[in-house]
């Protein structure tokens, strides 16, 4: 068990709920069966035929029997010495649980060698164990099988009355809610359906509440620490910056600059999750929290996940505050502040020179990647840090950026995609959370389309026809693939391990496609742009963009696409945050289907940004009924990033969301599931609130307090620790 499914201790055991429940009466659809994958099915055997073959070793034989359920027929197969057994025991009527992998055999589902287990309605053993009408199906696999877990909690189950109760009496009582040995009773060996529905609603309580009385527990004690306050002050750069602005604040960024202002003036740590749309200006509000930090005398870093990035941050930071960022300098601003770039590959000089202005407070602002983390880096007063793309921001990496702080600095967390609000309360809960959700004035719209290239060939032309249109109209465009090229493992001058460490966020992406389940392999940058420079884009000028390139490249390239001196730059997902070309107005998204909701709608969003509208075509040879078909159709039909990040967890399971958050440890979260569950978390984060404001330390929750060390065992609470 815990080979198979991680089960280690009775209560592991006893917290493996039942998938679903097999009714005596009813039978599981097989009509409905997913390819490839483990299933459990309670079915009645309509034929069984026992075959002779001829085979390469002499004759064999094959026993086929075929099952039913009323909806469909499905067949199971025995080969050589497999096949006595089953041929007596599995005759025409017979009913028995079958459990197997499902594959297609000459265009028809099947279980090859399933495991089975006869149910006999004669008050048989195997029927008691299963007692009453429904029979619990758990998650299983190939080496265990679903009735030997059922076994194996029929052992332990009468130990669930040692069940310590994490819910406090009081809210079990104001809520109605069974106390958890009866939950775990009737979640194993329901007697009416109504059981079950009472012990999922108890088992999700639990989960919901301990994990918010662990964020509860974090926000009280950041509350504890100390921090500067760091407020505005009047005639300062900030009010200069703003009164340059050549355009009016939304309301939004207004409403969230105060949430920050108000924070960053209290003498505890901010720690804030700012998430907004693609381009609703978040880069905006956390300058104008940047300068408010440096107008009262200290420091802010801001942390990008790539240098491309942090080159982008850098510059647009550069050409906003103008003369303003141009502190010591002769035509410096008279309030200015010096803003340094601060990235791995720099030259020796340049590093140097950017530490020294750190360290004596010449540069108010430092924008870096984790370069920025190293020992050597010092700062004179560091009091803001702005984390960019927390998704790609180990939190290891943020502890020792904070730790570079006299006292703890406040932190600002920038997120570009968005998150519903229950995963912000569940994985960042510990986060006060900031939402931008309406874009700047002369943002234009994007329309998006899918383009089923294996069935409609001539849609593909069509949109490359499209991309010199608009390259004609004066624009420019991006053509966007999962991989970088065909020489993928060519590892070239700088050896084996730098071409490694080379390999960088754009390109998992594309890795976890790539040919496992037998399709082509994705389509890589180097080929797609030789292609296109010939065929179908022949005379325009095609640059080619991607992870791997040294980084003077890559900025140059970046460069004349942002001075119109390139039309179409076929790039990685290298380009997916934070690049700014408002001219660009056109992206063709190659295999779309092999990235996810999100980084589609981040990819999407870096068309459109000037007057002229913006156009996204996803391209994919995915036929029409599969599930990749219906995640592009979603992002086709609306640009609401918090929409999108709904459909995207319905997909995901939010399993991932969480397993993400916390340091790759499985999701604690079995019964709760985060889209559906939205009133149990904002009530169960009420209450865990209420508990952890009276009783910090719960001293009077001894209960609660096991419950907490068994959700975060040492790894899992440092990493909460850690933020």
């Amino acid at each position: 068990m815990a080979e198979a499914l991680g089960l280690h201790t009775v209560g592991d055991l006893l917290h493996h709920y039942p998938r679903r429940y097999a009714e005596r009466g009813e039978l599981t659809a097989l009509a409905e069966l997913p390819l490839d994958e483990h299933v459990t099915v309670v079915a009645q055997v309509a034929d069984a035929r026992l075959h002779t073959y001829n085979g390469s070793r002499g004759r064999g034989q094959r026993l086929e029997v075929t099952i039913t359920d009323g909806s469909g027929r499905l067949q199971l197969v025995f080969f050589g010495k497999g096949v006595h057994k089953p041929h007596k025991e599995l005759l025409p009527g017979t009913r028995a649980m079958f459990a197997g992998k499902v594959s297609l055999f000459n265009r028809k589902l099947q279980l090859a060698h399933p495991a089975y287990e006869l149910l006999r309605g004669d008050g048989d053993e195997a029927v008691d164990s299963w007692a009453g009408a429904l029979i619990p199906i758990y998650p299983a696999t190939t080496k265990l099988e679903s009735w030997k877990i059922a076994k194996a909690v029929d052992a332990v189950l009468p130990r669930a009355h040692d069940a310590v109760d994490p819910l406090p009496l009081a809210l079990r009582e104001d809520r109605g809610l069974t106390d958890l040995p009866d939950a775990l009773h009737k979640i194993h060996r329901p007697r009416v359906k109504a059981d079950v529905a009472d012990a999922r609603e108890r088992l999700k309580w639990d989960e919901a509440f301990v994990l918010q009385v662990a964020l509860a527990r974090r926000r009280h004690a950041d509350t504890q620490l100390p921090a500067v306050p760091r407020r505005p002050v009047p005639g300062g750069i900030l009010d200069a910056f703003d009164a340059r602005l050549p355009f009016t604040l939304t309301d939004g960024q207004r409403a969230v600059s105060k949430e920050i202002f108000d924070d960053l003036a209290t003498d505890h740590p901010m720690h804030r999750l700012l998430q907004g749309e693609v381009g609703s200006g978040k880069t905006m509000v956390a300058l104008r929290a940047m300068l408010a930090v440096v107008d009262a005398g200290g420091q802010a870093a801001m942390l990008a996940p790539t240098e491309v990035l942090a080159q982008q941050h850098h510059r647009s930071i550069t050409e906003m505050m103008g003369d303003l960022a141009q502190g010591g300098m002769l035509g410096g601003a008279h309030h200015a502040t010096k803003v340094v770039l601060l990235t791995g590959s720099m030259g020796a000089a340049a590093r140097r020179q950017a530490l020294l202005d750190l360290v004596t407070g010449d540069a108010g602002i430092v924008v870096g990647t984790h370069a920025l983390i190293e020992d050597k880096v010092k700062f004179h007063d560091l009091g803001l840090v702005v984390v960019d793309e927390q998704h790609r921001f180990g939190v290891e990496q943020r502890d020792a950026l904070r730790g570079k702080g006299k006292q703890p600095p406040h932190l600002l967390v920038m997120t570009a995609t968005p998150i519903p609000r229950t995963v912000a309360m569940t994985v960042f809960g510990d986060l006060e959370t900031s939402v931008l959700d309406q874009l700047p004035a002369g943002r234009s719209p994007i329309a998006t389309h899918v383009v089923p290239s294996r069935d409609k060939p001539h849609f593909l032309a069509r949109a490359w026809e499209r991309v010199r249109e608009e390259v004609e109209g004066g624009h420019q465009a991006y053509v966007v693939c999962p991989r970088i090229g065909d020489d993928e493992d060519d590892t070239g001058a700088g050896g084996k391990s730098a071409a490694r460490k080379a390999r960088s966020a754009e390109e998992t992406a594309q890795d976890a496609g790539a040919d496992a389940d037998g399709k082509r392999p994705p389509l890589a940058v180097t080929e797609v742009a030789e292609q296109l420079a010939e065929g179908p884009l022949a005379g325009l000028r095609v640059e080619v963009l991607h992870g791997r390139m040294h980084p003077d490249d890559k900025d140059a390239v970046m460069r004349r696409f942002a001075a119109g001196e390139t039309d179409v730059l076929v790039a990685t997902t290298v380009i997916e945050v934070g690049v700014n070309v408002p001219n660009a107005t056109a992206m063709v998204i190659m295999d779309a289907d092999r990235f996810g909701v999100s980084q589609l709608h981040q990819l999407r969003g870096r068309v459109g940004r000037g007057s002229a509208p913006g156009l996204c075509l996803l391209v994919t040879d995915m036929p029409e009924a599969t599930p990749a078909r219906q995640r592009l159709a979603a992002v086709a039909a609306t640009l609401d990033g918090f929409e999108l990040s709904r459909v995207d967890l319905e997909q995901r399971r939010e399993g991932d969301v969480l397993g993400q958050a916390q340091s790759g440890v499985r999701s604690s979260l079995r019964m709760l599931t985060v889209i559906e569950d939205e009133e149990v978390i904002a009530a169960a984060r009420a209450e865990a609130t209420a508990v952890v404001a009276a009783d910090p330390d719960l001293e009077r929750h001894p209960e609660l307090r096991t419950a907490l060390d068994a959700l975060l065992d040492a790894e899992r609470e440092q990493y909460l620790e850690k933020g």
